[in-house]
């Protein structure tokens, strides 16, 4: 399978939507917009990511069809890296291979992550590609309603 990343598209953004409101994927994900279904809310995030020169975000294909997205945000020295996958696309690697093709595109190190802490295959993906576990914490999860374990991982510095 051929993963690519590429610029964002306005044509990515329906399909965004739709992967960032299954059920499944937002149980995993765990940290979520508080109303997924806010397609107002959602435009008007799409826009600043899109229109901020301090945000790279990638579209993620594979095989040329649109999977999911990648970026990386924030202030230097507390970058976040952030990905999703449709979860048609789950346990096939196209995660990893999106985040390597990130992490080599941005060269800033250190990097930061957040994963819940019960979602083993986000944390496989984030080790893969070199983050370390560097702090345990709970938080806020809207997708779950609920405070649950969160991991906090770091790349370099």
């Amino acid at each position: 399978m051929d993963i690519t990343l590429r610029p964002v598209h306005g044509s990515d953004l329906p399909v965004f939507f739709r992967q960032s409101n299954d059920p499944d994927a937002l149980r995993m994900a765990a940290f979520t917009a508080e109303d997924p279904a806010d397609r107002d809310a959602f435009d008007a995030l799409w826009a600043r990511i899109r229109t901020s020169p301090g945000i790279v975000a990638r579209t993620v294909l594979a095989d040329g069809d649109v999977v999911g997205h990648a970026a990386v945000h924030g202030e230097p020295g507390g970058r976040e890296v952030t990905y999703w996958i449709d979860r048609a696309y789950w346990g096939r690697g196209i995660a990893t291979a999106a985040l390597r093709g990130l992490l080599a595109e941005v060269g800033e190190r250190p990097l930061h992550a957040r994963v819940a802490a019960d979602n083993a295959a986000s944390l496989r993906v984030l080790e893969r590609c070199g983050f370390e576990v560097s702090a345990r914490t709970t938080a806020y999860a809207p997708a779950r309603g609920a405070e649950i374990g969160e991991l906090a991982l770091t790349l370099g510095g």
